[in-house]
This record gives structure tokens, C-alpha cells and sequence, in this order.
């Protein structure tokens, strides 16, 4: 997606929210996900690493190291 795609998709889903419904949404543009979830879940080969508040999710060592690369 463009940056402009991506804003788009972003209010869109705010909007869809907004009006009670809950979304599951897998996507690998983090900072468009975490802009709109209150709960992020992070799965490695099937296996839950992470669920929770998006910042607490991010700062883990673990989500850091599979997502961003080794060494983060």
C-alpha cells in the first residue's frame, strides 16, 4: 500500500469501529496498526508471543527480535 492507501484504510477502519464492530485485521504495517488497535496480538508460526496493549507488545524483546531483526 501507499502512505495514502494506507491513511485511508485507517480512518475506514476507525469508522468501521466506531460504530461497534469489532475487527480482526493481519497486517504488517506496524505503525498503521498500532494507530488504531487497543489490543494487538502477535503470533510466530502459530504460537501467541504477544497479546495485549500495542506499546507494551512492541517493546518486547521477543516481538522485537522476530519482527524487526535480531539485535534490535
Amino acid at each position: 500500500m501507499t502512505e495514502a492507501e494506507c491513511l485511508s484504510l485507517v480512518d475506514t477502519i476507525r469508522s468501521v469501529h466506531a460504530r461497534g464492530v469489532t475487527i480482526i485485521w493481519i497486517e504488517h504495517v506496524l505503525h498503521a496498526l498500532t494507530s488504531v488497535v487497543e489490543r494487538l496480538l502477535v503470533l510466530n508460526f502459530g504460537k501467541v508471543i504477544g497479546l495485549g496493549a500495542p506499546d507494551d507488545i512492541m517493546n518486547r524483546a521477543e516481538v522485537r527480535e522476530i519482527y524487526l531483526g535480531a539485535g534490535v
